[in-house]
């Protein structure tokens, strides 16, 4: 048996507006035995997001104003200290969160070093499917590597592949150029199958909106990292 300590593991929520389901969330993830500690960043959040996190068991840390989920992801990484693994999750996955549990077990036993959720697709069209497809195309392009949800914030990660990454690619780029710094630096990365949920985007103007940002945000994710590459 190993006589070095098991890491501890430290969930990073970001969070923006979230009061109606950030304190399920925050207790769903405290229920995962390995789990120490959860870090709500408060992303200028114009609700009670903040303290109902709070009472929930959070640590809260505040951004004076609303700058986006990469910023608030690192001002949550900076927070937790020496903590072995770390957890993201997004804030509105409220009681489905404690499925998360399945994505530290390989990080934990060693099989992975970084482990990305698999959510259960939803019955009928969920628009994402052009931007996800894009995502898929572009990793498996740069690193012959495919994955099935690579969109996926959900996922658990080594201090030592955080470490490596080249910062947190900015808007909805984030995810795709994780798994790409990870990937090429060497590291394992797996799916794990995930049953959990949450807010979808709609199928109106609003939605229709919200995935051609994303879709952007992804292929300039793509095209920064062929560059680097190159």
């Amino acid at each position: 048996m190993s006589d070095e300590p098991e890491p501890g593991v430290v969930a990073v929520v970001p969070a923006h507006d979230e009061e109606s389901r950030i304190a399920d969330t925050v207790a769903a993830l405290l229920s995962i035995p390995r789990v120490g500690a959860v870090i709500v960043v408060d992303d200028g959040s114009n609700d009670r997001t903040a303290s109902v996190a709070r009472r929930a068991g959070a640590t809260v840390v505040g951004l004076s104003r609303n700058r986006g989920k990469a910023a608030a992801l690192q001002r949550g990484l900076d927070e937790t200290g020496g903590a072995g693994v770390v957890l993201f999750a997004d804030a509105d996955l409220g009681a489905s969160a404690a499925a998360l549990q399945a994505v530290l077990d390989p990080v934990l036993a060693g099989t992975a070093d970084v482990a990305v959720a698999a959510p259960p697709r939803a019955d009928g069209p969920s628009g994402f499917g052009a931007v996800e497809g894009l995502a898929r195309w572009g990793i498996r392009r740069v690193t012959g590597v495919r994955l099935d949800r690579p969109l996926s914030g959900q996922r658990a990660a080594r201090r030592e592949v955080l470490a490596a990454l080249d910062g947190f690619a900015p808007g909805f780029g984030i995810e795709t150029s994780f798994t790409l710094d990870a990937l090429r630096a060497g590291y394992r990365v797996v799916e794990v199958p995930c049953a959990i949920s949450h807010a979808r985007t709609g199928r109106d103007l609003a939605g229709f909106a919200h995935r051609a940002r994303q879709g952007l945000d992804v292929a300039r994710a793509l095209a920064a990292r062929a560059r680097r590459r190159g």
